[in-house]
């Protein structure tokens, strides 16, 4: 048995219109890895490298003023990436923005395999379960899955956006959320920025795509929200966005059935 559950779960039986993700929430290492370390130094486990800076806070707060069901991880991507498919060369990562990750450096098939078995695979189990309750009261969920990136790689140019959407085929929701974004005025917005939303065997593409629930993933540059101080402002600022921009979407939606 796996020494530690693979998620946090929130409200389970809350209103399931809006379900929150975060898949990177947690930089902790399970103790059957390595005793539970990786190898890396403290400071290496306090970057982005090993999990979104500030997004599991504001994912939190998000949630209470939402009213609505959460589902964050409890282990670092360093350990497995919830938000890669199984067959994703990067799933275990051995190196990161410059840092080798020395106990991954040998981890073969085996251990592949069971990490995939103690916290992949339940994590992403958590998500369908709630989405298949929903269903079953004939609430169709609405996924919003919060990120964090880092204001710059090493050796590369700075990333001059407040916050981002990330979005694959599927516009419904990213069409109103990045409209009502840019309506702030003193946001620089980014639409597929810094990353593509489009990843074959991520948590938005399994859960979304797959399923046919509108959907969109939510990119918050982590200076923001590093503190407790900008994790409060920047989910005060946004419950009402993701709310307006989700009834814009289910009114749309409900218009061209």
């Amino acid at each position: 048995m796996p020494s530690m559950q693979a998620c946090e779960i929130v409200a389970p039986d809350a209103d399931p219109t809006i379900l929150l993700l975060c898949d990177h929430a947690a930089n902790t290492v399970p103790a059957e890895i390595n005793g539970g370390d990786l190898g890396l130094p403290p400071e290496d486990m306090a970057r982005h490298i090993a999990y979104d800076v500030g997004a599991r806070a504001v994912t939190l707060a998000l949630a209470e003023r939402l009213g609505c069901p959460a589902v964050l991880s409890t282990f670092s991507r360093l350990v497995i990436d919830p938000n890669r498919g199984e067959d994703d060369p990067t799933l275990v990562m051995r190196l990161n923005d410059g840092s080798v990750i020395p106990a991954n450096r040998h981890a073969g098939p085996d251990e592949v395999a069971r990490r995939l078995a103690d916290w992949h695979r339940p994590y992403h189990d958590a998500i369908r379960g709630i989405i298949d309750r929903a269903e079953a009261r004939g609430v169709r969920p609405v996924l919003i899955s919060m990120h964090s990136f880092t204001p710059q790689f090493r050796g590369r140019p700075p990333r001059p956006w407040h916050v981002s959407v990330l979005w694959d085929r599927d516009e419904r929701l990213p069409a109103p959320l990045l409209g009502l974004l840019r309506e702030e005025g003193d946001l620089v917005v980014g639409d597929n920025e810094p990353y593509l939303g489009a990843l074959d065997g991520d948590t938005m593409n399994v859960h979304g795509t797959r399923r046919g629930l509108m959907h969109a993933l939510i990119e918050i540059r982590n200076d923001l929200i590093a503190s407790p101080e900008g994790q409060a402002v920047w989910a005060e600022r946004l419950a009402p966005i993701l709310r307006n921009a989700v009834e814009l979407a289910l009114d749309r939606d409900r218009e061209g059935a």
